[in-house]
């Protein structure tokens, strides 16, 4: 498994969403750097050209599992975006030995039927851009070549489904989960909308929900001073 780690201290899984690793790399640094903290960020089997034997969400969260333990790592907080928070999510509901809390930025993977998730699938890069940014504008287009961007969206496909992003068994199963948890959510994501990201808190017991304004769904890209705000104020209470 690929995976890159940066810092001291306190340990965090970073999870990347479908925008593939590096969309975090440059959060994990600013986390990294914010004080003592011990960042690992693996990249998704099937990302970037790596390759995968596992093909589901589950699985993915058993291999991180399998890393934490090799790592010999407790009291982790794991952090996952988009994707990366549904596995947090089956992280915390299969193998939640290794870890402390769990945040969960802009997750999908739940059933909402008032509040569907875009069906991304079907959408063109400009349209997710336009969907995913508070303010478009900003948006830099990573350095990737057009083969890997369209070989991770299959993969992504393959991960979380073709159009739904949906496990319909995911929300009920929610409520088993027992670690402390924070769910961040842009107020401007039209990917899956706030009222979605309120919905995702609701079905966790004790979840607390924070909202980042004027963000969108990529916090880590847009607001990542507002989502390290989040987190570092988390990781201190939720002892």
């Amino acid at each position: 498994m690929l995976f890159d780690e940066r810092g001291t201290g306190r340990p965090f899984l970073l999870l990347h969403g479908g925008a593939g690793p590096a969309s975090v790399t440059a959060f994990a640094d600013r986390l990294a750097a914010s004080g003592p903290a011990r960042v690992i960020t693996p990249t998704h089997p099937g990302f970037n050209g790596t390759p995968t034997e596992v093909t589901t969400i589950p699985q993915l969260a058993a291999l991180y599992a399998e890393l934490l333990d090799k790592l010999d790592l407790d009291d982790v907080t794991v952090i996952g975006n988009s994707i990366g928070g549904w596995i947090a999510a089956e992280l915390a509901l299969l193998h939640p030995r290794r870890a402390g809390r769990f945040i969960l930025v802009d997750a999908v993977g739940i059933d909402v039927p008032d509040h569907p998730a875009a069906d991304f699938f079907n959408l063109t890069m400009p349209q997710v851009v336009e969907l995913s940014w508070a303010d478009p504008t900003r948006f830099t287009p990573p350095p990737a070549d057009p083969q890997t961007m369209a070989a991770n969206r299959k993969t992504l496909q393959m991960y979380a489904g073709d159009p739904s992003m949906i496990d319909p068994t995911l929300r009920p199963r929610l409520s088993a989960i027992t670690h402390p948890t924070l769910v961040v959510w842009g107020e401007a994501d039209r990917i899956v909308d706030v009222d979605y990201g309120r919905e995702f808190a609701a079905a966790i017991p004790g979840a607390e929900f924070r909202p980042l304004p004027n963000t969108g769904h990529l916090p880590q890209l847009e607001s990542p001073e507002l989502l390290l705000a989040a987190v570092r104020e988390f990781a201190a209470t939720a002892e």
